[in-house]
């Protein structure tokens, strides 16, 4: 006899990702000095592609590769901090491994961190969209602003852009892509017709004729339509400019929340950024940041969790926390609170400390001592499961995985927790067939109710001029930013 009483829908397996940096000392800093930590091998290409091989076994869905290009604001009055310590120094590009990882990997995804100082917008969508085709579909953008002092002097600018501006940089930056991704080639242009010759058809390949305050992009897009046209769109940024950039553009959002109901408010409240943006509040997936110690009983988890804390280096830690907000904390009390600190940097920093620090106003102490075990979840694989199930109850769909060791904490995630996980629904036991948007989304290109989509047919026939300049007219607003002469040039 069945039952008619209806049944609550089947929730989804969280996704995962795992969270790298083509450097030393990424987030556990003093971590890599552990006997087992191989990530001080970075420079060797067959480190990242045993740990891509490691993930894929293990059914990860995307391999997140962080960045920065520029040194962290001064500590203590300088930089020598970082380089002594290794914290994001020496530091490669993670786009040049993408290519390799490709060729070892059939399904994971491999989202970059790149910002709009770094590249030209027409030269980024061509390599992008080349690394689309020659994966079948399986590239990640991570857009970050970029706010790093350094980084912009490094870009031929005189100094970081004001906050705000950044994001309407980075709108403007973005406009361009969605041009070239969406509205350059029609579907069906490239033929490639032996018998006729006719390799493909003129009247569906178009100039975008982009102009704006920063760039000057005639377009054509060099390269044909790649399988998801538009990579997998994450975004970061916690501030309220950043949520509302992320809930225009972004398919998937990394959050760092302290608790599953802080991850529930924050999540509902950019899900109504979402609406207001003109998309469906579902078309956003947020990825929870959470690192890992475990052990086959709680007391060895805890005593694994007490070795961490002795190579974690804290002065590190608190020269990284306030690396991206613009202020030399180290010439600061720890007892002095944040509220007394201004900056132009990164404000997503002071506000998850705020978020975390319940009925005060938190301290530079509080920043140096939570930093170095946020996000950590301690015990059995058993526990590790409760706790992924309360996140994904407060509306996570996935989980970015911080190391404290590589491979060590991807191998010791997925012997002995992802099992566990995927007797509960928690994690998939197979890949979904086709691109990384398919596998997170379940549709190979961006919805039409995402803003790329009004690029599409946009520049048909004899109105590609118009059009253009029209679209650009009514999304572009103006940004102040002041580049030199040699920066002018490079995105002109």
């Amino acid at each position: 006899m069945t039952s008619s009483t209806p049944q609550p829908p089947l929730k989804s397996p969280l996704k995962f990702s795992a969270f790298v940096m083509d450097t030393t000392s990424h987030i556990l800093h003093g971590a890599w000095r552990l006997p087992e930590a191989q990530q001080h091998n970075f420079n060797d290409l067959d480190h990242w592609v045993n740990l891509a091989k490691t993930l894929e076994d293990a059914k990860f869905d995307v391999i997140f590769f962080a960045d920065v290009v520029g040194l962290y604001s001064d500590y203590q009055g300088g930089w020598k901090k970082f380089v002594d310590t290794g914290l994001q120094i020496p530091s490669n590009d993670p786009l040049v491994l993408a290519s390799a990882i490709a060729a070892a990997t059939e399904n994971l995804g491999i989202a970059i961190t790149s910002s709009p100082i770094q590249s030209p917008p027409f030269d980024f969508a061509r390599k992008l969209s080349t690394l689309d085709h020659a994966t079948r579909g399986r590239i990640a953008w991570n857009i970050v602003t970029s706010a790093s002092e350094n980084a912009w002097r490094n870009y031929g600018y005189d100094g970081l852009t004001a906050h705000d501006d950044r994001y309407a940089l980075a709108d403007e930056y973005l406009d361009v892509l969605y041009k070239l991704w969406e509205g350059s080639w029609e579907d069906g242009a490239l033929i490639q017709d032996k018998e006729s010759g006719l390799h493909a058809d003129y009247s569906r390949v178009h100039k975008i004729n982009h102009v704006s305050e920063h760039y000057r992009v005639e377009g054509p897009h060099l390269v044909s339509p790649s399988p998801q046209r538009t990579p997998v769109l994450f975004q970061a940024g916690s501030s309220p400019t950043g949520r509302r950039f992320a809930a225009r553009n972004a398919e998937a959002q990394f959050i760092t929340s302290p608790s599953p109901e802080a991850a529930a408010s924050l999540i509902a409240d950019t899900r109504r950024l979402v609406a207001d943006a003109g998309r469906p509040p579902e078309d956003l997936t947020f990825f929870q940041g959470l690192s890992f110690v475990v052990g086959s009983t709680e007391e060895e988890a805890r005593r694994k969790a007490a070795e961490l804390d002795e190579v974690i280096d804290p002065a590190t830690i608190l020269a990284h926390g306030a690396g991206g907000t613009g202020i030399d904390l180290g010439n600061y009390d720890l007892d002095t609170p944040i509220g007394d600190l201004e900056t132009q940097g990164t404000q997503s920093t002071f506000l998850w400390l705020r978020e975390t620090v319940q009925g005060r106003e938190p301290t530079v102490r509080d920043l140096a001592e939570i930093r170095s075990r946020s996000g950590r979840v301690v015990g059995t694989p058993e526990q590790i499961a409760d706790n992924l199930a309360r996140w994904r109850d407060a509306g996570v769909g996935g989980i970015n995985v911080i190391n404290a060791t590589i491979p060590g904490s991807y191998v010791e995630f997925a012997e002995h927790v992802l099992p566990v996980l995927r007797e509960r629904g928690l994690a998939q036991r197979e890949y979904t067939p086709g691109t990384t948007r398919f596998k997170i989304t379940g549709r190979d290109r961006l919805p039409d109710s995402h803003p790329a989509a009004a690029y599409r047919g946009a520049f048909t026939g004899q109105a590609d001029t118009a059009r253009s300049a029209a679209a650009t007219a009514s999304r572009t607003s103006p940004v102040s930013t002041t580049p030199s002469a040699a920066q002018t040039t490079a995105t002109s």
